[in-house]
Order: structure tokens, then C-alpha cells, then sequence
């Protein structure tokens, strides 16, 4: 049996990158999970690629009903919601605050933090009923850039700063009943977008915004780091492993804090 024989998962950002991966080993570990993305076609690959035990659930969120839908959807299905995970995110394509037009700056800021601080508001929110009945968790994806700069521009690095207060201020709210703890990796093959409107033609990040990330050259460890590479961290901080965590961050980041310079 695996770490998290019987539990049920909501994971949000499913559908790519560190989201998938997650999908992916809450299922070797014995989980059931409802993966909610904004991309249809990527939660359509998702279920071919991983099979019944994920049930795809489209939604944005930055919508509350989204989220509380996506949480009776796991209810309905199998009975309970354990934990949930807070994955989707956007960069702000690594522009900074000098390159930035007041327009970029204005609609950038809105949708970088609708999703990478709202969304995980919104999330937890809709969660906390279900998650308070099963005593389970919520798991938050950070970043190296919630601790540093170096990872992105202005807006991101923000956003990602405010993530670390969700996990400690709802870890001291929620307790005893929901623990919440966080992952935060340094730079991962991952391929993250840019906001829509960040995206600049044959500018940083290319025509999608998409950066590149995760370069073996850009750790003290040397590696080229996967999504996969992150995945154990966050199922043990969904299993009764940890169950004396909360308000901690594992931070996956390949010795990112402890490098002279500047690197992602």
C-alpha cells in the first residue's frame, strides 16, 4: 500500500508541469484525484495518459464556484477530500518593473496574482468544509521565489512572497483540524506561461511567454530539474508522515539558498 492508500486529492494545475507529476505519484501512491486545470485539452491527455484514477474537472481559479464545484466533484466521486494541493501559476515572463508598460503592469499584476494568490485563496476556501470533516491538509506550491529574487520580475516574485504568508497564516488559522505546509522548488523544466498579457512576440519567454527554466548550469547540484523531482515532497507532506508539520515549506530547490549569486 502506498503513502496515500484511500485518501482524495483536488490538485489544481493539473494538467502540466509540476501539477501532472503530482497527479501522477498521488496515483502510484494510492490516491484517487480530481485534477482541475483551465486547459481542456491538456485534462483530455491527462485522463488518457493516467487512466481512471484522476477525473479531470475544467475550471479557472480565480472563479470560487470553480473551486467549489472541483471540491463536490471529489466528494461525489469518492466520498471525501483529504487534501488539496494549490498548484496553478503564471509567471510574469521575467519583465521588470522599468521594462513593464503601465498597461503590462496594470492587467499583469491583476492576473499574475488572480491566479498564483487568489486561486489559492479561492481553493482553500472552498476546501476548508470538507478537509475539516477528514482532519487532512492543504498543500501549497511556492517558490524559490518566495524566499529570494532572481526567479522572475517584480510581479511574480510578489506573488510568490505572498504565498508563503497563505501557508503560515492559514496553518495558524486552520489548526488543529487541516494542517497546511507548502513545496517550494527553484527553477524546473516546467515550460511556465506568462500571463496573457506579458506575452511579448520575440520577446522574453518567445510568442507563448513560456520560459525556460530548470537548466542544469543554474544549481549547485548540477541538475536539469524535472517536475517529477519535486513530486515526493509533496506526497509525504499529504501522508501521515508529517503528520507533526504545518506552517513548513520543503524546499525543493537544488541548494538554491545556499548559492553566492544570483541564479533562478
Amino acid at each position: 500500500m502506498g503513502l496515500l492508500a484511500g485518501k482524495v486529492a483536488l490538485i489544481t494545475g493539473a494538467g502540466s508541469g509540476i501539477g501532472k507529476a503530482v497527479t501522477q505519484r498521488f496515483l502510484e501512491e494510492g490516491a484517487s484525484v480530481v485534477a482541475l486545470d483551465i486547459s481542456e485539452e491538456r485534462l483530455a491527455a491527462l485522463r488518457r495518459e493516467l487512466g481512471d484514477g484522476v477525473i479531470p474537472f475544467h475550471g479557472d481559479v480565480r472563479c470560487f464556484e470553480d473551486n467549489r464545484r472541483a471540491v463536490e466533484r471529489a466528494v461525489s466521486a469518492f466520498g471525501s477530500l483529504d487534501i488539496l494541493v494549490g498548484n496553478a501559476g503564471v509567471s510574469d515572463g521575467g519583465l521588470s518593473l522599468t521594462d513593464l508598460t503601465e498597461e503590462e503592469l496594470d492587467e499583469g499584476t491583476d492576473e499574475v496574482f488572480g491566479i498564483n494568490v487568489k486561486g489559492y485563496l479561492l481553493g482553500a476556501k472552498a476546501s476548508v468544509p470538507e478537509l475539516s470533516r477528514s482532519k487532512g491538509c492543504m498543500i501549497f506550491t511556492l517558490s524559490t521565489s518566495a524566499y529570494y529574487i532572481g526567479g522572475g520580475g517584480p510581479i511574480y516574485v510578489a506573488s510568490k512572497h505572498a504565498t508563503l504568508g497563505i501557508v503560515r497564516s492559514l496553518a495558524n488559522e486552520l489548526a488543529p483540524d487541516i494542517r497546511v505546509n507548502g513545496v517550494a522548488p527553484s527553477g524546473t523544466q516546467t515550460g511556465i506561461a506568462a500571463a496573457p498579457s506579458l506575452r511579448r512576440t520575440g520577446g522574453q519567454g518567445g510568442d507563448t511567454g513560456a520560459l525556460a527554466i530548470g537548466n542544469h548550469g543554474r544549481n549547485i547540484l548540477q541538475m536539469a530539474v524535472q517536475p517529477e523531482d519535486h513530486a515526493g515532497a509533496y506526497a509525504f507532506l499529504a501522508s501521515n508522515e508529517s503528520r507533526t508539520m504545518t506552517g513548513g515549506v520543503i524546499n525543493s530547490d537544488a541548494g538554491r539558498g545556499v548559492m553566492r549569486g544570483l541564479v533562478e
